[in-house]
């Protein structure tokens, strides 16, 4: 319940940027402005994303024939979580990893590269992908969307602002101070809010996760893992795209210095912590 609150609490704070930065480039009329462009961009992101993402990754969709036993361990982990068979994709990466995408459960895929598959155990893989589906559930997928959508509207939106100055209700400029500083630090609060957001979702599908599975210490293994494998393997396709890391089991990115405030996912050994914490005595 506490994530569902701050992942709400996040989004409503990215909205009052967007509104923000369109009052700082047109007063009020800025403001609708930008509202209107975030509608658009969402509506684009709502209807076109999943298909855009499995197109970068170039996955490629399995069956119950190319793939029968991880097709079937999707099947029974959908099954256990009451939702609709997903599409299932396979992407051909060294690097071992997994994401969710769709704009809800009945237009859902998971995909996970082929480089997860040689590394985790069959029990390692049914938590990774109980994980996913906990996205699917919970609709994370279209909560993150629109979240990634509206930061990038709002580096655009402030892009224009810095060009092209902004003006207030009545048609006067504005203070160019102040629309240079609004212009250039709501980017990156707009960034911040939608790593948060990110890292409190990755939590609800541990538990959730969990949860499908029944297994909380499989996936805290397999967490760990991962961790270890994808260190040393870069995932190219996310590296020419990271807009969406946060979209994965485990950031595929490389990054040093204030690591915990920029990443899309929280401490592995946090995520592990909690899942062990759910394992009680036995594991």
């Amino acid at each position: 319940m506490f994530n569902w609150m701050k992942t709400a609490m996040l989004m409503a704070a990215i909205v009052a940027l967007f509104g923000m930065i369109g009052a700082a480039l047109g007063g009020q009329q800025g403001m609708l402005i930008a509202l209107g462009f975030a509608l658009v961009s969402n509506f684009f992101a709502y209807w076109f994303s999943d298909k855009m993402v499995l197109r970068m990754y170039n996955a490629q969709e399995v069956d119950e024939q190319s793939a029968p036993q991880f097709y079937r361990m999707v099947q029974e982990l959908a099954g256990k979580a009451g939702l609709p068979m997903p599409r299932v994709y396979l992407i051909d990466e060294a690097a071992p990893n997994a994401f969710a995408t769709g704009r809800n459960p009945e237009h859902a895929a998971v995909a996970a590269t082929t480089g997860i598959l040689r590394v985790l155990s069959e029990r390692e893989l049914r938590g990774v992908m109980a994980h996913e589906l906990a996205h699917v559930k919970h609709r994370d997928i279209l909560i993150s969307t629109i979240s990634a959508t509206m930061a990038g509207a709002i580096s655009a939106l402030a892009n224009f602002a810095i060009f092209f100055g902004g003006r207030s209700d009545d048609g006067r400029p504005a203070n160019p101070i102040a629309g240079l500083l609004v212009s250039l630090l709501a980017p990156f609060a707009a960034m911040l809010i939608q790593m948060a957001i990110s890292r409190a979702r990755e939590f609800e599908a541990d538990r959730g996760g969990a949860e499908i599975s029944g297994d909380p210490q499989a996936l805290a293994s397999a967490l760990e893992k991962i961790h270890r494998y994808a260190q040393g393997i870069p995932l190219a396709p996310a590296e020419a795209h990271p807009e969406t890391a946060q979209m994965m089991i485990m950031n595929p990115l490389s990054g040093g210095g204030l690591a915990s405030l920029f990443s899309t996912h929280p401490a592995t050994e946090e995520r592990v912590a909690r899942l062990m914490a759910m394992a009680g005595p036995r594991a």
